[in-house]
């Protein structure tokens, strides 16, 4: 029975979004938000790190050249899930905090791809992790974000106010403290041993956004990484029964879920010390999940489901070395039909029907009055 339901969801979901995905069926707009406020890492970076580095790969195209026609700092080429989410809202797209001239009437994007949950130096100091992008973890977005709202609230109730009517994002946050740790040489055990600090920071970041005024509040978990062609260059083996029926690494997900079930048992705890907020649970790992498995009704090419478009070498088409941005990086003529635009992050399109996934899955939860 659960089986046969769970067939009839994805078929449900299918139907809505490949007829009714063109209409104006936009769930979120029935929630009258009036913002967006987002924290993490380049999953959600509108343009933060752009602005903290000038140099990095991500400034330049091809990154944005399907959307934008030009580099705005997203990890992509074209559009995130956040500007999904904003247009299914019917506001217009996030400006980073970074950008003083962006407007910032309808949220900010706090996210600085690189970021980690952990502060670096915490991660230093007791895993001897390096984190080699950016030193904005997720500390010291709520300090952006703090200093935000000390700038448009004049007390807590005003900011209760402000805030009633908006969405919080938190996250995707976390897995660049595992990906730093697994490329620095420790194993998945050892990154499974940092997951109960992750979650907790992540906690703690939710607590605090909550202190701030938010009502309604995401908390995605991780993708399932041993799909991803950075992770399936870097681990990869002839062992054919370290993969599963996808051809993900099975221990790499074993290693997302662990964090993800650890997300999901601590919003359960956040749901009943806060019962006057709506937290809802973000379903990263099985959104992507259903991508893979309905590629080609969805328009992807079955036979470039774990290649890089932007990237060079190897059965993925992804090198460490020679990444997207780099000079004589390829880029495929056509990214609508790939779900990996660089190895490490996802194409435009895929983007677009996670965010259809989730927001089917999460709507319900919101608990809008509509």
């Amino acid at each position: 029975m659960a089986v046969s339901t769970k067939s009839s969801f994805s078929l449900f979901l299918l139907f809505l979004i490949l007829v009714l995905g063109s209409s104006k069926a936009h769930p979120l707009k029935s929630c009258m938000f009036d913002a967006i406020y987002q924290l993490g890492d380049s999953i959600s970076d509108t343009g933060n790190l752009i602005r903290e580095n000038p140099n990095t790969p991500f400034s330049h195209l091809p990154y944005g050249q399907s959307f934008f026609n030009n580099p705005t700092g997203r990890c992509s080429n074209g559009l995130l899930m956040l500007d999904f989410f904003a247009l299914d809202a019917g506001l217009p797209l996030v400006s980073p905090y970074l950008n003083k001239d962006g407007s910032m009437d309808h949220g900010v994007n706090f996210a600085v791809a690189g970021s980690t949950a952990l502060p670096s130096q915490y991660l230093f100091t007791n895993y001897k992790i390096l984190s080699p992008v950016t030193n904005s973890s997720l500390d010291h977005q709520l300090d952006w974000m703090f200093s935000h709202f000390n700038s448009i609230c004049h007390n807590q109730r005003d900011c209760n106010e402000k805030l009633r009517s908006a969405l919080f994002l938190v996250g995707e946050i976390g897995g660049n403290d595992y990906n730093y740790a697994l490329f620095q040489g420790k194993t998945i055990e050892e990154a499974k041993d940092m997951v109960p600090d992750v979650v907790q920071t992540i906690k703690s970041a939710v607590e605090k956004v909550i202190s701030y005024g938010a009502t309604r509040v995401v908390v995605p978990g991780n993708f399932p990484i041993g799909c991803f062609p950075i992770y399936l260059t870097g681990f990869h083996t002839n062992d054919t029964s370290a993969y599963d029926e996808l051809h993900c690494l099975k221990d790499l997900n074993g290693l997302a879920t662990y964090h993800n079930n650890q997300i999901k048992q601590t919003i359960e705890v956040l749901k009943k010390e806060n019962p006057h907020t709506v937290i809802v649970y973000g379903d990263y790992y099985n959104a992507f999940l259903w991508i893979i498995r309905h590629a080609f009704v969805l328009g992807f090419d079955e036979g470039s489901l774990q290649k890089s478009c932007c990237g060079i070498g190897g059965e993925y088409r992804f090198n460490l070395m020679q990444m997207c941005g780099v000079e004589g990086v390829e880029v495929c003529p056509n990214p609508n039909e790939h779900i990996s635009w660089d190895g490490v992050h996802l194409t435009q399109s895929t983007y677009k029907f996670m965010t259809h996934w989730l927001i089917h899955d999460i709507f319900p939860k919101l608990h809008c009055i509509v």
